[in-house]
């Protein structure tokens, strides 16, 4: 048949390659097949796609490299960066102007759009990577929402023993993805399932559900804002994501909650309850279980948490901040097991300051809280993968057991 001799070469073409490649290897990121890009044991990263009639072809790393790729004889443009560092880098190409993904990559929802991304791996790391333990499952659900009028997707992590344990119910922890990212980004770019699996097998973690909600969120019969031509940071931004949040606040405790625990075998009350999100994620956290004290005991920010979003807006106040309830030390403990913050070290000034500020604020006022710093990472999934690591050991240890 034509299509197996098709595939018959393809496989010969790409063991041809990879001979040829020296230590580069394909990524793990990569499309069936895809021999490009590539990535060695230094980090560095070599990118090949075919561009024949292009006369300008150049690599964007999106944190990272900025670096025009060289015209092959064969019609291919290559190069070969820089090493980065470790962990999840997305990425374009920019042929003759145009920004385009790359064709041997899987697509990853960032930035708002799907993006091509390389998997660089952090030597000895192997806390997040698929091991030879037992796995949770991953499900799909959609759920009605009243407040926005909508039908709305979330993605639900199920624990080893789930299915085969029909009388066992679990905590939940509802984690948020970043701003330009959706509830695929926990799953896909920050291996959450992997982590909460080599945890749990480790009996380092209890087993647990994990929730990942679309974060997005307008109320029924609302048109959206036009931010075409909106400042970052300017009062219409900021009046949005306020928006925004209040709005996903809604949609979190008066449909997604009952939806889940109507659906799954939920320990359903606040001392079996946690959130955490990454950035806007965290920012979302933060206004959604001091708002509601009587859902969640365990919360958790990562590189974001408070009013990062309004950078400038005050020092942080536990007398008047979020409704006062950071005021009693003493009364806080009481009601939150866990307050996590977290940030990395080469994170913008912007989001260090912030994180470090509200840090500093509530050791002043006597508030117990862990406060970690990932070294060497940027606003980005290594970080946050770090995060979710220390943070999901720390939930539910002293939590009330629910018959």
């Amino acid at each position: 048949m034509k299509w197996m001799a098709a595939i018959v070469c393809a496989l010969a073409a790409n063991i041809c390659w990879a001979q040829a490649g020296g230590d580069f290897r394909p990524a793990s990121t990569n499309v069936w097949g895809a021999q490009y890009p590539r990535v060695d044991d230094a980090g560095r990263v070599q990118v090949r796609v075919r561009a024949p009639d292009a006369t300008k072809v150049k690599l964007n790393f999106w944190n990272g490299p900025k670096v025009d790729m060289e015209k092959q004889s064969d019609g291919f443009w290559s190069v070969i960066t820089e090493p980065l560092v470790p962990g999840f880098h997305y990425y374009t190409v920019v042929i003759d102007g145009a920004e385009v993904s790359d064709p041997g990559s899987q697509a990853f929802f960032g930035g708002s759009r799907h993006a091509s991304a390389v998997e660089i791996p952090e030597p000895g790391a192997t806390y997040y990577s698929i091991q030879d333990v037992p796995h949770g499952q991953v499900r799909e659900v959609w759920y009605h929402s009243k407040v926005t009028g909508t039908w709305r997707h979330a993605l639900v992590y199920l624990p080893p023993g789930y299915d085969t344990q029909p009388k066992a119910r679990f905590p939940v922890l509802y984690l948020q993805h970043g701003g330009g990212e959706d509830e695929t980004g926990w799953i896909r770019q920050g291996r959450a399932n992997f982590i909460l699996d080599n945890l749990i097998a480790a009996r380092a973690a209890e087993p647990m559900i994990v929730v990942m909600a679309y974060g997005y969120a307008r109320r029924a019969g609302e048109a959206p804002p036009d931010m075409s031509t909106t400042a970052f940071g300017s009062p219409a931004m900021l009046k949005a994501m306020q928006d925004m949040a209040e709005t996903f606040e809604d949609d979190v405790t008066q449909a997604l909650i009952p939806f889940i625990d109507r659906t799954f075998r939920t320990r359903a009350d606040r001392d079996n309850r946690a959130m955490a999100g990454l950035s806007m994620g965290g920012m979302q956290t933060f206004h959604i279980t001091l708002n509601h004290l009587d859902l969640f005991s365990h919360i958790g920010g990562f590189s974001g948490a408070g009013g990062l979003l309004a950078p400038g807006a005050g020092k942080f106040d536990p007398k008047t901040d979020y409704n006062g309830v950071f005021a009693d030390a003493a009364a806080f403990a009481k009601q939150v097991h866990v307050l996590w913050l977290g940030v990395g070290t080469a994170e913008s000034e912007r989001f260090r300051s912030g994180i470090r500020g509200l840090h500093e604020g509530l050791n002043a006022a006597g508030i117990e809280h862990v406060y970690v710093e990932s070294q060497g990472t940027d606003h980005e999934w290594q970080t946050w993968r770090r995060a979710l690591h220390d943070f999901a050991p720390r939930l539910f240890k002293n939590r009330k057991a629910r018959t």
